[in-house]
């Protein structure tokens, strides 16, 4: 009873008073906490338990051919990670409902049946992107085009703010069409499932909401070879500029092969924490340290501080 109402004692200080979390004794420059309590209390943390400062930010595209698994594998992404996920047309839909000039500007060029112009849809992503400097984020739906591509990629490198991650998702077109005779959907949120691989908790119902799944209409042979030649025309020269030396200075470009997501995830996933040292959300890091800076060791009344890196 004694040791517990000294530890609470002790975690009400250190609450109070956070710029004195670190004692000044330091082991491998690892900084100690003051010992409480009795016996051996004190253990290092593991150093892949802190965050990186001088890790890149990800900031990332992935082409992939018409069902090959990117919403799946973005949804896995933002998930497990605390990465903002930006589609293009939710961007442009936004600023369209927000009335804003460029917003204003491209629901006149759409209204008149013509395509929104590459460097009119540039700035309606960048003004997203902007803001998102130092921030973690995918980018879903752009570049199309050779043109907005380039445009991208000169804003981003202008604003020192450049494309770190391009992930091309090569999958075999008859795994495709096999992969999407299989698929269902739930419309609202986009989230997608497979009745051969990622099938629902409960099937035919979407794992979040309890709603119905559905079809998609265009989930068939003929539309499948129609977005796949769309694909080869548009996205092969997207590849062909991302992986030329003229935009891979501060860009990775990695192609990841697969019959599956459920394949292709750890590879990715190895890509994001080896590369971007990137957390899982939740996990300690050295901006908790105040919440983590004691846990308790078993069941027993000792206490274990942690120590992290600075």
């Amino acid at each position: 009873m004694q040791t517990t109402r000294a530890f609470s004692s002790t975690a009400r200080t250190l609450s109070q008073a956070p710029n004195r979390l670190f004692s000044s004794t330091s082991t491998n420059g690892y900084a100690l906490p003051p010992k409480y309590g009795n016996g051996p209390l004190y253990k290092l943390a593991p150093k892949d338990a802190i965050t990186h400062a001088d890790a890149p930010v990800l900031r990332m595209l992935m082409f992939g051919k018409p069902g090959s698994g990117k919403g799946t594998l973005s949804t896995k992404l933002i998930t497990k990670y605390d990465v903002s996920q930006l589609s293009a047309g939710d961007i442009l839909r936004a600023h369209i409902t927000e009335g804003t000039q460029i917003g204003k500007v491209a629901e006149g060029i759409m209204a008149s049946g013509a395509l929104v112009p590459d460097d009119i849809m540039t700035k309606v992503i960048t003004s997203k992107l902007d803001p998102l400097r130092n921030k973690h984020w995918i980018l879903d739906g752009f570049p199309r085009t050779i043109g907005q591509a380039k445009l991208l990629d000169a804003h981003l490198r202008k604003a020192a703010n450049p494309i770190t991650l391009i992930i091309n998702l090569d999958i075999p077109d008859d795994v495709i069409l096999s992969r999407i005779s299989d698929r269902w959907v739930h419309l609202p949120s986009g989230r997608v499932y497979n009745s051969s691989y990622n099938r629902p908790q409960v099937a035919g119902i979407d794992d979040v909401t309890g709603e119905v799944l559905t079809r998609r209409p265009d989930d068939n042979p003929e539309t499948f070879a129609r977005r796949l030649r769309a694909f080869y025309d548009s996205t092969s020269p997207l590849l062909a500029y991302f992986g030329s030396p003229e935009a891979r200075a501060s860009t990775k470009m990695v192609t990841l092969t697969g019959a599956s997501s459920d394949e292709i995830w750890p590879k990715l996933d190895q890509i994001i924490a080896s590369e971007f040292r990137l957390k899982p959300r939740g996990a300690i890091t050295k901006t908790s340290v105040q919440e983590a800076m004691f846990r308790v060791e078993g069941q027993g009344p000792l206490y274990s501080g942690v120590a992290y890196k600075l």
